[in-house]
């Protein structure tokens, strides 16, 4: 499958999986456009990829508002159509389900879930016309295994696995292919933010570029064939 002049659309590229995701497809020279809350950190990205030939695009968004989501990337890619949607953009929370607040709860959900269907829905229709196109979901390994702790987020990726079947079943006779990466522990600003309260040895993670790596594998099989879901594990098993 040539990656001449196709065009993937990234959420949450200004960090983590998002980021090196954008990286990596810029080396296979596919053109980008990068969505993350923070312009500067998405200007700093687009120089980056960049340097790998390819056109970048940035556009600052809060997909934590999620009634404006669709709106937005809409709007985005009226303009510019896209080959593959990458929905990155997440975020992680500790609580059990006893102490977990509902305001909480729902953020979790609107990031981590609704925010995804909306750029579906978004990207959809545009799809549909071409006859072709590529979803791909970040879910986690917690959307599998219920770890204590971790009630909202478990929760939120074992939906985005869901939803991703879904889409693939409803999908696959458009000729869009809808591919879920299911994640292991992976070393990124997560487990640095105020909502994440845990101790692992990151050193033992994977890499956000090692993910990166399995999502373009994912993104450039030829279009007949479809890595329906991949999980991608440290070599040190589940931390």
């Amino acid at each position: 499958m040539t990656s001449m002049n196709r065009r993937a659309l990234i959420t949450g590229a200004s960090s983590g999986i998002g980021r090196a995701t954008a990286l990596a497809f810029a080396e296979a020279g596919i053109d980008l456009i990068l969505v993350s809350r923070s312009l500067e950190r998405l200007k700093r990205v687009a120089s980056e990829v960049e340097k790998s030939g390819v056109k970048a695009q940035v556009h600052a968004a809060d997909l934590s508002v999620v009634e404006q989501v669709k709106e937005s990337i809409g709007a985005i890619v009226a303009v510019f159509p896209v080959d593959i949607l990458v929905n990155s953009a997440g975020i992680g929370y500790t609580g059990t389900v006893l102490t977990t607040p509902l305001q909480d709860w729902q953020k979790v959900m609107d990031l981590n879930l609704t925010s995804v269907f909306q750029c579906i829905q978004a990207v959809l229709p545009g799809m549909r016309d071409r006859q072709q196109g590529t979803i791909i979901n970040i879910a986690s390994i917690a959307g599998y295994q219920a770890f204590p702790g971790w009630a909202a987020y478990n929760v939120s990726k074992a939906g985005l696995i869901a939803l991703s079947k879904t889409l693939a079943n409803e999908e696959r006779t458009q000729g869009i292919r809808v591919i879920t990466i299911i994640p292991g522990a992976t070393n990124t600003a997560i487990w640095d933010t105020d909502t994440v309260n845990a101790d692992f040895d990151r050193s033992r993670m994977l890499t956000p570029e090692t993910v990166a790596q399995s999502i373009l594998h994912a993104a450039l099989l030829p279009p007949h064939a479809v890595i329906e879901e991949l999980t991608v594990m440290p070599s040190a098993g589940t931390l």
